[in-house]
């Protein structure tokens, strides 16, 4: 089932809105809460919990061992996580190998047009993978339905959130792809929040 803009199904939402609140100490201001405006700290839009992680993906099949070994964290269940890099690097390529890991069959490809697919694992877990990259105006994420969503439970990956930066809550990892000369994929995994450091030491142990 696809949903475009104007047909989200919220039938999963909870009716509550999200709760933005800001980390930050300081009087900077901040991007991705309610009372803060515009501040930007690397891939997480506050000042995250320091911890981030580097890895070097030789191939697609360190891409799967990588998304099985994350998909074996609960706190994955209700978590947030934004993938950047550029066209090509292997957001969508991620995407398909956790939904896989967390037994997930059928096509699964990137909604550029739709904005959201979701997905159903055999455990009773809702997925929406979000494509953000023709997000361009910001009421979308109200009237779409985008907001609700979010809002709701389920495991939400994100591509492109940059996009959408001005409406989107601060994820709990930020996932960015480079991609290398030798084709070689550098990563680099942040926590942006208490649950984003739980999800990374289910991780810390690969190579």
């Amino acid at each position: 089932m696809r949903f475009g803009v104007g047909q989200v199904d919220t039938r999963y939402a909870n009716g509550s809105k999200p709760q933005f609140t800001c980390p930050r100490t300081d009087t900077r201001p901040q991007l991705g809460c309610v009372q803060c405006i515009f501040y930007v700290s690397a891939m997480c839009r506050h000042e995250p919990i320091p911890e981030t992680v580097q890895y070097s993906w030789a191939s697609e099949a360190d891409t799967a061992a990588f998304a099985r070994q994350l998909a074996r964290a609960p706190e994955l269940r209700d978590a947030t996580l934004e993938l950047r890099g550029d066209l090509g690097a292997g957001k969508t390529t991620f995407v398909r190998h956790l939904l896989r890991a967390l037994g997930v069959t059928g096509r699964v490809k990137s909604p550029t047009y739709a904005l959201v697919e979701p997905h159903q694992t055999p455990a009773g877990w809702l997925v929406l993978h979000f494509d953000f990259y023709r997000f361009s105006d910001p009421r979308e994420w109200a009237e779409a339905g985008l907001r609700d969503l979010y809002a709701g439970p389920g495991l939400k990956l994100a591509e492109w959130p940059e996009q959408a930066a001005g409406v989107l809550p601060v994820p709990d990892l930020a996932i960015s792809l480079q991609v290398l000369a030798d084709e070689r994929r550098a990563v680099t995994v942040q926590a942006c929040t208490a649950r984003g450091e739980k999800l990374m030491q289910s991780i810390k142990t690969l190579p």
